[in-house]
């Protein structure tokens, strides 16, 4: 077999078959494949597609390509959750402690902010002590004992993916549903967890722009973790607007905490109703309308609140932040944005205040940048709030006082207002589930 006469194939939009494909995946790794005859496969792949038959086996090789977590000594009860990112996304700060005080067992391993987007690794390193590092039987032992643990990205996860994402980004070929969907599936299912929910997220704030592109990567996905032997289900949700108040990482903290303990509503507690009702319908095999009823009982109850001080001082955390958020250091400065006319806001451009709260200090644009925990953003009003000429509409926090001005400018640039609300169209949370 010639990695030549595969490109060719693929040129031609004729299938590979699975054994092509391994051959691919472990010439690329061992380094008898080059990265352009790589290239030029991805593009051939980008270009023609993949068949349904075609992502599974690729999504498979790279998930067999290096270290896989083996989660079957919980039985049916390993579940894991996963975004596809977004702007103000603190939901498995919330998810993973309802999840967990309800018997489940979520082993999660997360990864830093990057871009507009923020990560959950970050936004606990804000709080004093935390380990987000944790050995392989004590990670084990934790989700054991406890029901859940949140660790940083580590080992050699799907490496084959690693390799191959970064000559995507360099030669056009992200936007590729067959290459993205194998690209997420390859590290969920070297993660291990038998059942796997997906929070697919499309707008300003995302990669797939439209409802419609979402749901067509979403469905990917879920195929392929049936057919890879997971139980699977998708929820397609809205990130034109950043997801609750706060954007940045103690900020965000603040805000999961008063989710858990029932004194926060709206869109962030609603996502996180959903997706912690479809992992525990997926797990205990139960209708959404049980599941649900079972974990907004574990909100209004506090049990998950619970749940999550029990996580935090095992995983080494100073609990009090969590009794007590006002604990969390505060910036030097807070500057208020007020609104420059009376009307309704209509848009939210989320992307665009992610990258404000970077400017701020809440965020990295190199994976190496430093951060400042206490930097970002309080929204105080969100699309489809009418606002009044000179109403605070969010207060920014930094410790950089060069970077006021140009924040405050690019929020105002980033909000848009109307004076009639007959003109608001404002998208549901949730467009489609797939299970």
């Amino acid at each position: 077999m010639r990695i030549y006469d595969v490109i060719d194939k693929k040129r031609r939009g004729v299938e590979l078959t699975n054994e092509e494909i391994q051959f691919f995946i472990d010439g690329y790794m061992s380094g008898a494949v080059s990265d352009y005859q790589a290239a030029a496969l991805i593009m051939a792949i980008c270009i023609n597609g993949m068949t349904e038959k075609e992502t599974t086996a690729l999504t498979m090789s790279m998930a067999n390509s290096g270290e896989k977590a083996d989660m079957s000594v919980f039985g049916e009860l390993s579940v894991d959750k996963h975004s596809t990112g977004g702007v103000g996304d603190k939901t498995s700060l919330i998810v993973a402690p309802i999840v967990a005080s309800l018997g489940c067992k979520v082993a999660k391993m997360s990864g830093r902010g990057l871009g507009h987007t923020g990560g959950t690794v970050d936004k606990l390193e804000s709080i004093p002590g935390y380990k987000i590092a944790l050995s392989t039987a004590d990670f084990f032992a934790q989700v054991n004992e406890l029901g859940m643990a949140i660790v940083g990205q580590s080992g050699n996860f799907a490496p084959a993916d690693k390799k191959l994402y970064a000559l995507r980004d360099v030669t056009a070929t992200v936007e590729s549903i067959p290459l993205i969907s194998s690209s997420i599936m390859s590290k969920k299912l070297a993660a291990g967890a038998k059942s796997i929910v997906l929070d697919v997220k499309f707008g300003r704030g995302a990669f797939m722009h439209t409802p419609e592109e979402a749901e067509i990567l979403a469905s990917n996905m879920v195929r392929i973790g049936r057919n890879c032997g997971r139980r699977m289900s998708a929820v397609i949700t809205d990130m034109n607007s950043p997801l609750g108040y706060a954007i940045g990482n103690s900020l965000e903290v603040k805000e999961a905490i008063d989710v858990l303990r029932g004194e926060s509503y709206g869109d962030l507690r609603e996502i996180c109703i959903v997706l912690a009702s479809e992992m525990i319908a997926l797990v205990k095999n139960i209708s959404y309308e049980e599941s649900r009823a079972l974990v907004s009982e574990a909100i209004d109850s506090g049990k998950a609140y619970e749940k999550m001080k029990e996580w935090i001082a095992v995983q080494g955390g100073d609990v009090s932040y969590i009794v007590d958020s006002s604990l969390f250091p505060e910036s030097s400065i807070k500057v208020n944005v007020y609104a420059e006319k009376t009307g309704y806001i209509v848009s939210l451009d989320a992307q665009k205040i992610g990258f404000i709260s970077v400017m701020l200090g809440a965020g990295r644009l190199l994976k190496d940048d430093p951060i400042d925990y206490s930097a970002g953003i309080m929204m105080k009003k969100k699309t489809g709030d009418f606002v009044r000429e000179g109403e605070i509409i969010a207060v920014l926090h930094t410790n950089k006082h060069d970077a006021v001005n140009d924040a405050v400018k690019e929020y105002l640039s980033a909000v848009t207002i109307i004076g009639r609300q007959t003109s608001l169209a404002k998208s549901p949370l949730v467009y489609k589930t797939i299970r």
